[in-house]
């Protein structure tokens, strides 16, 4: 379908770009990171090797990245955003043929002496087609089902290889952020609670599709002594550390826990307990604040933008950065199942830091871009939100 763009205000210079970018928004994103440092710092004995010095060469990259694509104008990712789509589908495609494999599961493909993990691109890649897509559909059209048959296919599509790897986090966390955009653009709450009426409806039959430690992590998180030198290990050793920081913590790089290496994955996954161990409650609630902070700033962001691409792209973005806290967070503490769901920023890895600073450069783009009026199709409501 064909966009009219209105071109009332021009393009903005290179250095009119830098001079409208939100610095204070760029400063908010590099304070997590940093805290990621120190605790990679920490998790290596006060080593920057093999870690933390990583970490920093990853972000140095990702934060160029995220630079990049804030200052190229929002219509140009508008027009790339299905070939955006397509090329992260192609190295889905990839990972299944070719694919490297590690701690049992085919998730990364390498390009040169890269390996990069196509299913942390795609959750970006995704909220980009979709934030395209509903903004060429008209208001009249929004209510209607056969309008998302084309979204729901290009959520379940990605849905369907990711299972495969298998990571059953990255497969949960797509079908979360691409239904939030599917709500935001309008469709009615009925309808999402008839999808996920399916979708619980359809767990008998995917519970015979799960892999052995898979239905072990389900189980382990209904009944974590079930199991505590096997398949509860991890969580039981999590909540121990995440109690024994009490409010100020055992102090940096005294948590015994995570250096005694009674705690598993303290540089991935369990990255926030060794937190919480070291920095205590005061350190573990100061991290979540700097991650609210992110998300109010970056729904604001999105709020101010006077076209609808804009806005669907950006909170689609603050919406996956919150699942990701969510879901990480949640799982450390008992309250989720183990499934492998990094922090964001903090995490050790390079896929998952690469998608999200890529995203918040489109939440930046956005706010370059916010007085940008954008047409769609007739019978559109004028753009919302404020001046």
């Amino acid at each position: 379908m064909t966009l009219a763009i209105n071109q009332e205000r021009p393009g903005f210079s290179l250095l009119e770009r830098v001079l409208h970018m939100n610095w204070a928004f760029v400063l908010l994103v590099c304070c997590p990171a940093f805290v990621g440092f120190l605790m990679l710092y920490s998790a290596a004995g006060g080593n920057i090797d093999p870690w933390a010095k990583s970490q920093m060469m990853r972000f140095g990259v990702g934060f160029c990245l995220m630079l990049t694509v804030a200052l190229i104008d929002l219509r140009f990712w508008m027009r790339a955003a299905y070939w955006c789509y397509g090329l992260a589908f192609i190295m889905l495609v990839a990972v299944e043929l070719l694919g490297a494999t590690a701690m049992g599961a085919q998730r990364w493909v390498a390009i040169g002496p890269v390996q990069l993990q196509p299913s942390e691109l795609m959750k970006i890649a995704l909220i980009l087609a979709l934030a395209r897509y509903f903004h060429g559909v008209s208001f009249e059209d929004i209510g209607r089902i056969r309008v998302f048959v084309l979204p729901l296919l290009l959520i379940l599509l990605p849905v369907a290889l990711v299972l495969r790897q298998p990571d059953l986090g990255t497969a949960i966390l797509l079908v979360l952020g691409g239904a939030s955009v599917l709500f935001l653009a309008g469709m009615r709450l009925w309808k999402l609670g008839l999808a996920a009426a399916g979708v619980i409806g359809a767990v008998p039959v995917a519970w015979q599709f799960l892999r052995d430690y898979q239905k072990s992590r389900v189980l382990t998180f209904l009944d974590p002594g079930s199991d505590p030198l096997g398949a509860g290990y991890h969580i039981l050793q999590s909540k121990i550390a995440l109690g024994s920081g009490g409010v100020f913590g055992k102090g940096f790089m005294q948590g015994s826990q995570a250096h005694l290496n009674f705690l598993p994955e303290k540089q991935t996954d369990f990255i926030f307990t060794m937190l919480a161990e070291e920095l205590g409650l005061v350190g573990a609630l100061g991290t979540l604040v700097l991650y609210l902070a992110i998300i109010f700033f970056g729904t604001i962001i999105a709020l101010r933008s006077h076209n609808q691409f804009g806005r669907l792209l950006a909170l689609g973005v603050v919406v996956t950065f919150f699942l990701y806290v969510f879901v990480n967070v949640g799982m450390v503490m008992g309250l989720m199942p183990v499934v492998g769901v990094p922090l964001p920023l903090i995490s050790y890895g390079g896929s998952a830091m690469l998608s999200l600073l890529t995203g918040f450069g489109f939440v930046l783009n956005v706010w370059i871009y916010r007085d940008l009026r954008i047409g769609r199709r007739a019978g559109s409501p004028p753009p919302r939100g404020p001046s």
